[in-house]
C-alpha cells in the first residue's frame, strides 16, 4: 500500500523494494495478530489477576460469561466465603462443584495463549507505530534539508544575442576538457548512467534544449574500407547555459553507457560496446573531448516565464529537462523568473535508476506551486490492468488534466528512446476519442502552435 500508493508527485523518492517489505510484513503481522487476539480473548474470556474468577454456567444462560472483582476472603461473607473457597478448591483441582444449584467451573487464573497474543498485539502496534514514525520523520527531515534552493547569480552577458548554432563542426572541432564523471544511479540500476561535467572555458555557448555533438577517438573502416575518424555523436546537454558552476565556463552531459549482453558467450561483448559512451564514461578529469555544436531547435526552452511546460523522458532523456529546471529555479536571471509550472514524467526501470532526484526532491520542497513530477517504473509498478507501469500508462493517469492544461496553451516536450512514442501517441489518441476530440486536428494544431516538441534517439 505505501508502495503502490504514495504520492509520486510530491517529489519523495519512491520506498524501496526492502522498505516496503518491511511495511507490509509490519502491516500483515499486525493484522494477524490483532484478529487472533481478539478471538482470543472472545473465546477464553476475561483474566483476572485473583483466583477467585469463575465462569457460571445454568440451564437459562449457557453461554453468560463472568468475572468477578477480586476480594480478600477476610473482607466476604459468610456465603462468599464458601463459593470463593469452593472456587479455590476447583481451580487447583480442576474439578466442578455444585453451589446453589448452579454449576461453577472454575477458569485458569492465567491464560498463557491470550497473554502471548496480546503481547504480540502489543508488540505489532509497536513496530507499525515505530515504522511510521520513521516514515513521518524522513519524510519532514527530508523536506527540511530540501528546502534549502537559492538561486545563485550568473554572467547575465549569455542572455544577449542570437541563438547559437553550429559554432564548431567536425572540421574545426572544440577541444573541451572532463571536470569530473560521477555515476548517479544506485547498484540495482538495469545500466550505468553517468553525470559528466565538461570544461569549456565559455567558448562554445549554447542554449537550454540544445545538443551537442561529441567525436571520439580512434578511427573505423567505412564501408568502402577506408580508414576514417569516428563519426560524430550527438547528445542532449543537461545543464543551464550557465553550467552547474553557475559560471557560463562548463556544461554537463547525463550519458548511459552503452553495452552489449552476447547470449552465446553469456556475457557482455566488449566489440559491441558503445565506443562514445564508454569513452565518456571511462574518462577521468583532464581527458580532452572532441566537441561540435551546439545544434538544435526543436527542444528549445519557451521563453515565457509564465508558460506550463509537460516534459515526458525515458531515461537520459532526461537531460534537457533538467537543463529547463535548472534555469526556472537554480538560476538568478532577473529577466527570467519562473512563475509557470513544469510537470516532469519520468520512465525508468526501478527506483535506482531515477536520475537527479536529489535535485528533483528539492524543487518539490522549494517551489511547491510550480513544480511536479510523476515517475513510471516499469519494474516496480504496474498499471491499472495490472501490467507493467510504462511512462504511457502513467501520463494516462493524468489524461484530464494534460488535455486541458494542452487545450489552455501548454507545451509538452518528449525525449529519451523513439520506442516511447508509438505508446504514447496510441495513448493520446485513445484518450482523445474517448473525450470526443478530433485527435488528427488538435495533434495538427499543437504542431502548427509549436506547443509539441519531440526529441528521440
Amino acid at each position: 500500500f505505501f508502495f503502490d500508493n504514495k504520492m509520486m508527485h510530491s517529489g519523495y523518492q519512491p520506498i524501496g523494494q526492502e522498505n516496503k517489505s518491511v511495511s507490509i510484513a509490519a502491516v500483515c503481522g499486525f493484522a494477524a495478530a490483532v484478529a487472533l487476539a481478539g478471538f482470543a480473548s472472545y473465546e477464553f474470556g476475561f483474566q483476572s489477576q485473583a483466583p477467585t474468577q469463575m465462569y457460571a454456567t445454568t440451564a437459562v444462560r449457557p453461554a453468560t460469561r463472568v468475572a468477578p472483582a477480586a476480594a480478600p476472603l477476610s473482607a466476604m461473607t459468610r456465603g462468599a466465603q464458601t463459593f470463593a473457597e469452593v472456587a479455590q478448591a476447583a481451580a487447583q483441582e480442576s474439578e466442578s462443584v455444585q453451589f446453589g444449584g448452579e454449576q461453577v467451573i472454575a477458569a485458569p487464573a492465567t491464560n498463557r495463549v491470550a497473554q502471548l497474543l496480546a503481547m504480540m498485539g502489543v508488540a505489532s502496534i509497536v513496530a507499525g507505530a515505530v515504522i511510521l514514525f520513521r516514515e513521518v520523520f524522513q519524510s519532514k527531515q527530508s523536506i527540511a534539508m530540501a528546502a534549502q534552493i537559492s538561486k545563485k547569480d550568473v554572467p547575465l552577458a549569455l542572455e544577449e544575442g542570437d541563438l547559437p548554432m553550429n559554432t564548431f563542426n567536425p572540421k574545426k572541432p572544440f577541444k573541451g576538457k572532463v571536470k569530473s564523471v560521477e555515476r548517479i544511479v544506485g547498484p540495482n540500476a538495469t545500466g550505468e548512467t553517468c553525470n559528466i561535467v565538461i570544461d569549456t572555458e565559455g567558448k562554445i555557448p549554447f542554449w537550454e534544449g540544445q545538443s551537442y555533438g561529441v567525436i571520439p577517438p580512434g578511427t573505423k573502416i567505412n564501408s568502402k574500407g577506408k580508414e576514417v575518424p569516428h563519426g560524430t555523436r550527438l547528445y542532449s546537454i543537461a545543464s543551464s547555459r550557465y553550467g552547474d558552476e553557475f559560471d557560463g565556463k562548463t556544461t554537463t552531459l547525463c550519458v548511459r553507457r552503452a553495452t552489449y549482453w552476447c547470449p552465446e558467450l553469456g556475457a557482455e561483448d566488449p566489440a559491441k560496446k558503445g565506443i562514445c559512451s564508454n569513452f565518456l564514461c571511462d574518462a577521468t578529469p583532464g581527458t580532452e573531448i572532441t566537441m561540435t555544436g551546439p545544434t538544435g531547435k526543436v527542444l528549445l526552452l519557451d521563453s515565457d516565464p509564465n508558460a506550463v511546460h509537460i516534459c515526458v523522458a525515458t531515461g537520459t532523456g532526461i537531460a534537457p529537462f533538467r537543463s529547463f529546471w535548472r534555469r526556472m529555479f537554480y538560476d538568478n536571471v532577473p529577466g527570467y523568473k519562473f512563475n509557470g509550472l513544469f510537470w516532469l514524467f519520468m520512465g525508468v526501470a526501478n527506483s535506482d535508476a531515477l536520475l537527479y532526484d536529489n535535485e528533483i526532491t528539492d524543487m518539490a520542497a522549494t517551489y511547491p506551486d510550480n513544480f511536479r513530477v510523476d515517475y513510471a517504473l516499469s519494474r516496480e509498478q504496474t498499471n491499472k490492468s495490472g501490467g507493467k507501469m510504462y511512462i504511457q500508462d502513467r501520463v494516462e493517469e493524468y489524461a484530464d488534466q494534460v488535455f486541458d492544461l494542452l487545450s489552455n496553451g501548454a507545451h509538452i516536450y518528449f525525449c529519451g528512446l523513439k520506442g516511447m512514442m508509438p505508446g504514447i501517441q496510441d495513448m493520446l489518441e485513445r484518450v482523445a476519442k474517448e473525450k470526443g476530440i478530433d485527435w488528427e486536428e488538435y495533434f495538427k494544431g499543437l504542431k502548427k502552435n509549436h506547443k509539441w516538441h519531440v526529441e528521440v534517439y
